[in-house]
Parts: structure tokens; C-alpha cells; sequence
């Protein structure tokens, strides 16, 4: 031959195959079926978000192309969300539930919720949001839209409410804000169910439901009756909050849903004038609670007056300062939780049966 072959040969592929599994520090296992060859094309499809890396990453293998003197390969990078097996049937459009949960109130779940969903958003998913707080529902307010109602086409099912790209439902677009929600647990888990049933959800890659904070009768509900994927521990870092996040953790694992991770809130204070850091709420509590759990921390996030700001006023952290520590820093919780959720889906397990959408 007088010229050089200029297609993978899969002893090639084999090692592509390795240089993608080390990147995303994953089994090689696990990324072999996102590769696929015909002649001169080369598609890796990876099946979570994953943002700016997959640029990174396509930037590496071209790289690792060129050094085999295969230049001509027309290299196509892809991402998808791949929908998690779980225990219950699917809902319609709905690819992943996740339950964002902590077993305490006042650790800052609700804010963490709403910027991990606008994260995923950021990193390419399709994002929806559930206000499972019966009691005190806190979405309409951290949305911007808390005098919206949500409309109906067929006079069954609910349009949900859209904010920034982001559409999402919750019993505070329904009841007056001025009025309390009186219910016992069954009937407020009743409404739950509801809501997330009678609502046409367009096609989502993740439906991010903030879950009430305790381990009662609507946490039961949720992870008994729906196909959860996964669930997020908010916790921080004090043992009393800390005690409360372990009850979580326990339930969860109760009722066979995966724990994709913890994520460790108001871990520290930074100082804007010259920027040292002080552990006010006591030092990487979330970091032992994790490792004690053997569950993934997903981040630590820090006490800024800027996220609280943000929640109060309506307008998302993540889209009004997108190029902030603070923005990056939830970002990064969300690539983690995206990934871990993929990796969670290729254990073995003989409790869960996998259910197509």
C-alpha cells in the first residue's frame, strides 16, 4: 500500500474507547456503546450532560486523531440524557425524576433546586420543576411568576407555568398566597399526585421535584407511587443538620431509590473584600456524611448574600450571572448529578427493571 489507511481500525477505536473513559474517570465498560464508526466518520454520543466539557473533550481527540495521522475522520460530538431504569412506569415525556430532599428545613434545598434546574438547562437538558411543598410551596417566588396561573387546553390537564426556558407547577400557582393549606398527609399527598398527573409536561430530560423537607407521608408517596431516578441530599455542614440528612439517606434507600449524591450548602463564607474563607455552620460536615454513606458529594456550595438575593427577587442566579464563581460552582453539582446518574443506571441490580420512554 502507498497510502495510509485513513479509517479506525477497532484496535484504535480500543484506545479511543480508553481515552474517554479516562477523561470522565469512568469503567471503559461504560462508554463503549456511546462510539460509533463507519468509514471516515466518528460519532461519540455521551449520554449526560456534560457543558463545556464535551468541547474539551472533542478538542482531546482530535488531538489523539491527529497523532495517528488520521486528520480526514470527521469527528461528530453528541449528548443526550439517557432516561435511569426505576421501580415504577414511566411518565409521559418524562424522562428522569429527580428528588431534590433534605431532611431538614432551612439548609437552602429550594434555592439548590432551582439552580441545579437552570444549570441542567445551561448544560443543554430539557428541565421541568414540581413544588412538592405541599405546606409552603416556594417556587412561584424563585421563578418571578407567583401571579401566574396555570392555564388548561383540554380542561384536564394543566399547561405548566415556563420561566427562563424552564416550565414547572406547583400548588402556589393554585392557592392564594395569603391562604394556608390545612390538609392532612393523605390528602396532601393526594394533591401532589394531581399535579404532577394532570399537567402536560412537555418532553423533559429531567423533571427536578423540591421535595418538603422531613421524611413524611408525601417523600413516602413520591418514592413509593412515582418513577423517581434519583435523589439529591441538600444538607450543611453542622451535625444537626447532618442527623436529619442521614434520615433522608435512610429513606431513600428504603424504598430503592438511588442517592446520586449530597450536596453540601452554605459551607463556607468568603469574604468580598479579601477573600477569606470562614466555615460559619462548622467544617466539610457533608464531606465525612458522604464518605460515611459511601454516597457521591456532588459539591459544596457557599453562603453568598447574591443566591439569596436572586431566590428573593426571581430572577435565576444561573441565567443573570452566568459567568460567575457562583454559576460555575452550580454547574459543576449539576454535571456531576448528570453523570452519576448515568453511572447509576449501569449497576446491577434485581430490584429494578428498566422502563422505556
Amino acid at each position: 500500500m502507498f497510502f495510509a489507511k485513513k479509517q479506525l481500525e477497532q484496535q484504535q477505536l480500543d484506545s479511543l474507547q480508553a481515552e474517554i473513559a479516562a477523561f470522565f474517570e469512568l469503567p471503559e465498560r461504560y462508554v463503549k456503546s456511546w462510539i460509533e464508526s463507519k468509514g471516515k466518520q466518528l460519532t461519540v454520543d455521551v449520554p449526560f450532560v456534560c457543558g463545556s466539557r464535551l468541547a474539551d473533550l472533542e478538542q482531546r481527540l482530535k488531538g489523539y486523531l491527529s497523532l495517528l495521522d488520521l486528520d480526514k475522520v470527521k469527528l461528530t460530538m453528541k449528548q443526550h440524557v439517557a432516561p435511569a431504569p426505576t421501580n415504577n412506569p414511566p411518565i409521559l415525556c418524562i424522562k428522569n425524576v429527580i428528588a431534590v430532599a433534605s431532611g431538614k428545613g432551612g439548609v437552602g434545598k429550594s434555592t439548590t433546586a432551582v439552580n441545579l434546574a437552570f444549570a441542567l438547562q445551561q448544560l443543554g437538558a430539557k428541565v421541568g420543576m414540581l413544588d412538592a411543598d405541599i405546606y409552603g410551596p416556594s417556587l412561584p417566588i424563585m421563578l418571578g411568576n407567583k401571579d401566574l396561573k396555570p392555564d388548561s387546553e383540554d380542561g384536564r390537564h394543566m399547561t405548566p407555568i415556563e420561566s427562563n426556558g424552564i416550565v414547572a407547577n406547583s400548588i402556589g400557582y393554585l392557592v392564594p398566597a395569603e391562604d394556608a393549606t390545612i390538609w392532612r398527609g393523605p390528602m396532601a399527598s393526594k394533591a401532589l399526585e394531581q399535579i404532577l398527573m394532570e399537567t402536560a409536561w412537555p418532553q423533559l430530560d429531567y423533571l427536578i421535584v423540591d421535595m418538603p423537607p422531613g421524611t413524611g407521608d408525601i417523600q413516602l408517596t413520591l418514592s413509593k407511587s412515582v418513577p423517581v431516578s434519583g435523589a439529591v441530599i441538600v444538607t450543611t455542614p453542622q451535625d444537626i443538620a447532618l442527623a436529619d440528612a442521614l434520615k433522608g439517606i435512610a429513606m431513600f434507600k428504603q424504598v430503592d431509590v438511588p442517592v446520586l449524591g449530597l450536596v453540601e450548602n452554605m459551607s463556607y463564607y468568603q469574604c468580598r473584600k479579601c477573600g477569606h474563607k470562614e466555615a460559619l455552620f462548622a467544617t466539610e460536615g457533608g464531606v465525612r456524611l458522604a464518605k460515611e454513606q459511601k454516597v457521591n458529594l456532588l459539591g459544596q456550595l457557599p453562603l453568598d448574600v447574591v443566591i439569596r438575593e436572586h431566590a428573593d427577587s426571581g430572577k435565576p442566579l444561573v441565567i443573570n450571572e452566568p459567568d460567575s464563581p457562583l454559576t460555575q460552582s452550580y454547574l459543576a453539582v449539576a454535571s456531576a448529578m448528570s453523570k452519576q446518574l448515568y453511572v447509576q443506571s449501569m449497576q446491577p441490580t434485581s430490584k429494578i427493571q428498566i422502563q422505556n420512554v
